[in-house]
C-alpha cells in the first residue's frame, strides 16, 4: 500500500524563491472531501492527475496515497465536477541536502499563504532545515489543501 510521509511547515519568508530550481503553476479541485478520504483532480502546468488521499494518522505524518496521472483535457473536465473551492497556487521545489521541499505559494482566496513540506522515507527521518523554514503544523487541519478549499486561509 503506498504511504505517504510528510511533515508541513509555514514559510517565514519569500528567500525560497532564490533557491527554488523549478517553479509550476497548479489548480486542483476535490471530488470528494470526507474525514476518511479525499478524492483530489490537480492540473500542474499541462499535465493532469486524479489522487486517492486516505485517513492521516495521529500525527498527522502518514497517510495512504494514490495516484494516476490523466490528460489535461480529463482534468479539467473533473475539475467541473469538484466542490465549491479551488485551490490555485505557484510550487517551489527546493533542494536541502538529501530532501527536496515544496513549497506552495497560494493564490486566490489564499493569497498570503506559503507553507512547504518535506517527504520523508521514515516519520523519524532526519532533514536539514533551510533558515526560511517556520513554524511546523503538520497534521493540523486547517492546512490540509481540502480544508483551504472550503475555508481559505483570508477568511481566518
Amino acid at each position: 500500500m503506498p504511504i505517504e510521509i510528510e511533515r508541513k511547515f509555514l514559510v517565514n519568508n519569500q528567500s525560497f524563491k532564490k533557491d527554488a530550481y523549478q517553479r509550476n503553476y497548479i489548480k486542483q479541485g476535490f471530488l470528494n472531501s470526507h474525514k476518511k478520504r479525499v478524492v483530489r483532480v490537480r492540473i500542474k502546468d499541462e499535465q493532469g492527475f486524479l489522487t486517492v488521499k486516505g485517513k492521516s494518522n495521529t500525527s498527522g505524518t502518514s497517510r495512504f496515497e494514490w495516484e494516476k496521472e490523466i490528460t489535461k483535457a480529463e482534468a479539467n473536465e473533473l475539475m467541473n465536477l469538484c466542490e465549491k473551492g479551488i485551490i490555485e497556487k505557484y510550487r517551489y521545489l527546493v533542494k536541502s541536502g538529501n530532501h527536496v521541499f515544496e513549497v506552495d505559494d497560494f493564490l486566490g482566496d489564499n493569497l498570503g499563504l506559503v507553507v512547504a513540506e518535506v517527504e520523508l522515507s521514515s516519520e523519524n527521518e532526519n532533514y536539514i532545515a533551510p533558515i526560511w523554514l517556520g513554524k511546523e503544523v503538520t497534521g493540523k487541519e486547517e492546512y490540509y489543501n481540502s480544508n483551504l478549499s472550503k475555508k481559505p486561509f483570508t477568511k481566518w
